[in-house]
């Protein structure tokens, strides 16, 4: 969806396209609430919104609060070049320019000296006064009719409005440190001037589900806004938990411009362990098996992660980009970048022992499965290997028999430019009892 920050005015008020306007804004994921203080005089209140804000806007959203009114009538307003319907503008051709009449504005339709009429490109007129920005397009409406004059505010959910946090884990030999921005993305035409901030992490869920307006306005790609020399940049605090989400507040008030992406320091957590591994997550089979491990990196941080895009940099060089998932406080993040082609392995499968009802049908199966690796690394490095057993009841070595599904894991250290064997026993009993 498109969109545009609306500016709301009283009626006899001039709508002032293009300034900043006074908001506070709830962001989430996918959406945002804004919330802007409004003040009339009398007791008519008019909104005006372009249509692509309007279009952002979630069904059913927008809401005026601490102003009683008896009714609201929504309608689509005319493009600022139906004003000049009637009047004479330019209209250059090759290297001449003659004044036209803008007979309608909808499809540009104008009339010249000699009478003749026809429809014009919008980039061959010119005016004796600016255009706003996006002159073609209507606007939308809103006027209420208040119960008395006074002050409110003005609230709306809006997928114009998101944001997501993005990591970069560096490592080296020395060990890692984990690292966070904010990106917070405004797709709309007219900046905020944003007082307070609220970013909220977790699974939100709201009506009108449509896909988030990530894309720019005819294909621009955003601008990563800075600050302004003298003004503070604002930092992002954490606010604790509200019921399943997490929430963090931005200590100073800023703007987000037009079309843009502000991007601010997020989080800096404390990897409280960290590991680097090759493996394997697959399903039990009979067949035999060979190719190479996956790289694997796994660690645990001493904050909350919200999820998000993660760059990984080994020595200062990039070697994968992936997303993690929402992670609670010393939960466990693991990942993997893709294949490695320095470490092999080859899968065999060998069945030990069979039992078999009184009709001869196998029930009961014990199968040796047998990993062999090879490194051609030199250095050692970790192994691991996950399989997804099925079955009535499964037993893997000597643990405790499972039904419907069981999990296999296997961990071996294989040695610098060498190989390793490692097996695990597994029963499979499909027997009615």
């Amino acid at each position: 969806m498109k969109s545009a920050l609306p500016a709301v005015l009283s009626v006899a008020s001039a709508l002032a396209l293009g300034s900043a306007q006074a908001a506070d804004l709830r962001i989430y994921p996918s959406f945002s609430e804004v919330r802007q203080p409004v003040s009339s005089s009398t007791t008519t209140l008019s909104v005006n919104l372009p249509q692509d804000t309007w279009e952002s806007i979630l069904a059913g959203s927008l809401d005026l609060d601490g102003l009683a009114f008896t009714q609201a009538i929504q309608k689509q307003e005319p493009n600022w070049l139906a004003s000049l319907e009637g009047k004479t503008v330019y209209l250059k051709r090759g290297d001449t320019t003659e004044p036209v009449t803008l007979v309608r504005a909808r499809d540009l339709l104008v009339k010249d000296a000699q009478g003749r009429f026809f429809n014009a490109r919008y980039e061959e007129l010119q005016f004796d006064v600016l255009p706003p920005v996006n002159a073609q397009r209507p606007t939308q409406s809103v006027t209420y009719t208040l119960a008395r004059p006074g002050q409110g505010t003005l609230g709306y959910l809006t997928r114009a409005v998101t944001w997501q946090p993005r990591y970069t884990l560096k490592a080296s030999s020395a060990g890692a440190q984990l690292s966070a921005l904010a990106d917070i993305r405004n797709t709309t035409e007219q900046p905020y001037d944003v007082q307070n901030t609220e970013l909220y992490a977790g699974d939100v869920s709201v009506q009108n589900q449509e896909e988030a307006a990530y894309m720019m306005r005819d294909g621009a790609m955003p601008q990563v806004a800075m600050a302004a020399p003298a003004a503070p940049a604002p930092k992002i605090q954490s606010q604790g938990e509200l019921r399943g989400l997490y929430r963090y507040a931005l200590t100073t008030p800023f703007t987000l411009p037009a079309n843009s992406v502000v991007t601010l320091p997020f989080l800096a957590p404390k990897l409280t362990t960290f590991e680097r591994y090759v493996g394997l997550n697959t399903y039990f089979g009979t067949d035999t098996r060979e190719g190479n491990l996956n790289r694997f990196y796994r660690f645990k941080a001493d904050e909350r992660l919200p999820a998000g895009p993660i760059t990984v940099r080994e020595d200062g060089r990039i070697v994968g980009q992936t997303n993690i998932g929402e992670t609670r406080e010393g939960g466990t993040v693991d990942f993997t970048l893709g294949e490695d082609p320095d470490v092999a392995y080859t899968r065999t499968v060998q069945t030990t022992a069979q039992v078999k009802d009184a009709k001869g049908n196998v029930t009961k199966t014990t199968y040796r499965v047998t990993y062999a690796f090879e490194s051609s690394k030199d250095r050692a490095i970790r192994a691991e290997v996950t399989e997804r057993i099925g079955g009535r009841v499964i037993i893997i070595d000597n643990a405790a028999p499972v039904r419907n599904q069981g999990m296999a894991s296997l961990k071996v250290d294989i040695p610098a430019k060498g190989k390793i064997s490692k097996s695990f026993t597994v029963v499979v009993d499909n027997s009615a009892s």
